[in-house]
């Protein structure tokens, strides 16, 4: 698919996720940011971009982590995240977090501004993922740190069907994205390719808890990338939607009710090379 029209139904896809997405994937991608954040090795008074920020799961914890002495620059596609995310700041007086909507592949920032930069979940959605590299690697200063997690392989991703169950209803062009970037040495050959030193990379398993049925279908369905085609399937296909999903995780049901679902995510972390 032509980059600027992938582009065009990110955005939208992720401005009918925005109301559902913070809620219903909080806790249950916690552990993923943090690898991410303890790779990226975040400190006081530092100058962070985040790109592709969504709602601010993980730039809460920026701001946390740089001060009052540092600087956040949030950044996302999505109109929609990015009204969730002032929204969010606003019960945060004095947070040292600045918001802008930018596209990742093209940060409207100088070179060499910020000391790390870090993408959370999101370089998988973009069309040009070694362009958002290249661009975090352009605005962060020699020595500086780029990080940035991703969803691992599809076969180890529990809730992987739900794309080819969309699919067959109504074409979401998510699916052939989502999982590229967290094959075997991907990501790596992407942080080489920006021109990046010193990598580090971080494949890890993690169990994805949800509390309920119904919070799974909120997470998945309407807070996820499938979003604006579940929208655009309307409520006629609500249940068989429903049905097939929950069939094609039936493995992963507790006892109570609850779902523990796997998933794998992979976290690399380079270094902008001196001189």
């Amino acid at each position: 698919m032509e980059p600027r029209l992938q582009t065009r139904i990110q955005r939208y896809g992720w401005d009918a996720a925005a109301g559902v997405y913070h809620s219903g994937w909080e806790a249950q991608l916690r552990p993923a940011h943090d690898h991410l954040l303890s790779l990226a090795g975040i400190g006081a008074g530092m100058r962070v971009i985040e790109t592709a920020c969504g709602s601010g799961l993980v730039t809460a914890r920026l701001a946390e982590a740089v001060g009052p002495r540092g600087h956040v620059l949030a950044t996302d596609l999505s109109q929609g995240m990015i009204d969730e995310l002032r929204a969010r700041l606003g019960s945060r007086p004095g947070a040292p977090v600045e918001v802008a909507r930018m596209a990742a592949e093209s940060l409207e920032v100088p070179d060499r501004s910020f000391d790390a930069a870090i993408c959370a979940l999101g370089l998988m959605y973009t069309p040009e993922p070694a362009a958002a590299l290249g661009e975090m690697a352009r605005v962060v200063v020699p020595g500086g740190t780029v990080a940035a997690t991703v969803w691992g392989e599809r076969r180890n991703c529990g809730w992987a069907e739900v794309f080819p169950i969309v699919d067959a209803r109504v074409t979401s062009e998510v699916c052939p994205l989502f999982f590229a970037t967290g094959a075997p040495g991907a990501l790596v050959r992407l942080f080489e390719a920006a021109g990046l030193d010193r990598i580090a990379e971080d494949r890890h398993a993690e169990t994805l808890a949800f509390a309920s049925a119904a919070a799974l279908l909120d997470a998945v369905l309407l807070g996820g990338p499938v979003a604006l085609a579940v929208k655009r399937l309307g409520a006629a296909g609500w249940d068989g939607l429903r049905d097939d999903f929950l069939a094609s995780v039936r493995d992963h049901l507790q006892p109570d009710g609850s779902y523990r679902i796997p998933g794998e995510f992979v976290t690399v972390r380079g270094t902008v090379p001196e001189g």
